[in-house]
């Protein structure tokens, strides 16, 4: 009898102890969801580098920021941080020490995380993340930006004690996953909000105005993110749900194609969100009103398509766009759906800032290979061999062409500071950096 009351009673003991663990193991593996939803992996990993050690450099106004060590290493990592250490430096942006992070860390959108997705993260990167012995890199912040001090201010008057997320009383439920998304992990704010003098987003939500998700106002590392908001001519206002879905998914669609730092986002985050997230990003995103709801939507013109297939180029720009760019993107500026992105009517091309179809022509860019979509697909550079007025006068052509109505022309100065900024940027380090060839 007391062999079998020991035997009971050891097995209840193991039970538990089991299903400790499976809860554990349920909780690690949820974090890992979040940190993919929140594509954490993208800013404080390096091409080549360790997950999550940090390192990766951050063009911002005020200098080069480097991503921090997040890996639960006790010496250079979070390893020695609590729970309330974790929360307070993702949700408030203080770090264990008492320092006040760069808001290049966008804790104002972790803030509205909920009690229940935070833990699940903490216990992600303490016990789902191989601890990295990485020093983190010092940010080069010329003085005084470089005080830490000041930003502790600034936070204190620009990063208000936003709470954890609550839905709107009657909110679908599907609207409301999306929200919760959009607003928190995702930060989509961070990037296609635009930001005040004092580098805080202009809003934080819809419910702060349609400066929300408007489009930046000033390019990121050398890209413009463009505006999630119901706007018809450089806005998702001719997007349907299915095709933002899509996009979202797969980085492409019959619209466009995705670039710059958008890239990171679609091939270490999005790809893997289950497709009932996907679909609530999407469907709450179609909520957004236009930030301008008297902009003239784009309406198809063939003028430049029938010029150039009876073989008149001679609108500034068009002989070299037929030389480079009429193969893949054709005659008609309609590319090839999923593979080369269409030009006519494309939001980035209508967009006032002209950046990012700089950066692109200068740079090229590869549309990578995903789940359901495994082939990289790449547009060279034409840096190399195109002087900054044929790149202007390309620009200008296909912003003009096609029903494309852009409303401000690029000059060969846009160019050139363009491909400086890129120019310097992969020269970082360089000690001798202006004994290098000019530019041409």
């Amino acid at each position: 009898m007391k062999k079998s009351v020991m035997a009971l009673l050891l097995s209840t003991v193991a039970f538990t102890a089991l299903a400790e663990d499976n809860s554990g193991a349920e909780q690690i593996k949820r974090g890992e969801y979040l940190a993919r939803a929140g594509d954490c992996i993208a800013c404080h990993t390096t091409t080549g580098g360790k997950p999550f050690a940090g390192g990766l450099s951050m063009d911002t106004p005020i200098g080069t920021i480097y991503t921090t060590n997040i890996t639960p290493d006790k010496k250079t990592g979070i390893g020695d941080y609590s729970y309330d250490d974790f929360q307070q430096a993702v949700r408030h942006g203080v770090a264990k020490n008492g320092d006040t992070l760069y808001p290049a860390m966008p804790y104002p959108s972790y803030a509205v995380v909920n009690d229940e997705d935070m833990k699940a993260l903490y216990a992600y990167f303490m016990h789902g993340v191989q601890p990295v012995e990485q020093d983190n890199r010092k940010n080069d912040i010329p003085w005084p930006l470089s005080m830490r001090w000041p930003l502790a201010v600034w936070r204190g008057i620009f990063a208000p004690d936003v709470k954890a997320f609550q839905p709107a009383p009657q909110q679908d439920a599907v609207v409301a996953r999306g929200q919760y998304l959009v607003e928190g992990l995702g930060h989509c704010g961070a990037c296609h909000t635009p930001r005040s003098i004092t580098m805080q987003e202009k809003a934080l939500n819809n419910g702060e105005g349609t400066d929300f998700l408007a489009g930046s106002n000033a390019p990121i590392d050398g890209w413009t993110a463009t505006s999630l908001r119901g706007d018809n001519r450089d806005g998702l206002g001719r997007w349907s749900e299915s095709d933002l879905a899509q996009f979202l998914r797969y980085g492409r669609n019959d619209h466009t194609a995705v670039f710059g730092g958008m890239t990171n986002v679609v091939e270490h985050s999005l790809q893997y969100l289950t497709d009932e997230d996907i679909t609530a990003i999407a469907r709450y995103l179609k909520t957004l009103g236009a930030k301008d709801p008297n902009q003239v939507a784009f309406s198809k013109d063939d003028t430049v398509a029938r010029a150039l297939w009876n073989g008149d180029d001679s609108k500034p720009g068009a002989s070299v766009y037929i030389d480079n760019c009429n193969a893949c993107h054709r005659s008609d500026g309609i590319g090839y759906k999923r593979v080369f992105p269409a030009l006519q009517g494309n939001s980035v091309v209508l967009a006032d800032d002209a950046t990012s179809l700089i950066h692109i022509v200068l740079t090229g860019s590869t549309l990578p290979g995903l789940k359901g979509a495994p082939s990289d697909i790449v547009m060279p550079g034409f840096g190399w061999r195109l002087n900054d007025q044929q790149v202007a006068d390309v620009v200008n052509f296909i912003r003009t062409s096609w029903g494309n109505t852009a409303k401000t022309s690029v000059t060969a100065k846009d160019v050139a500071e363009v491909r400086k900024l890129e120019y310097v940027k992969e020269n970082q380090g360089n000690k001798n950096l202006e004994k290098l060839p000019q530019l041409h």
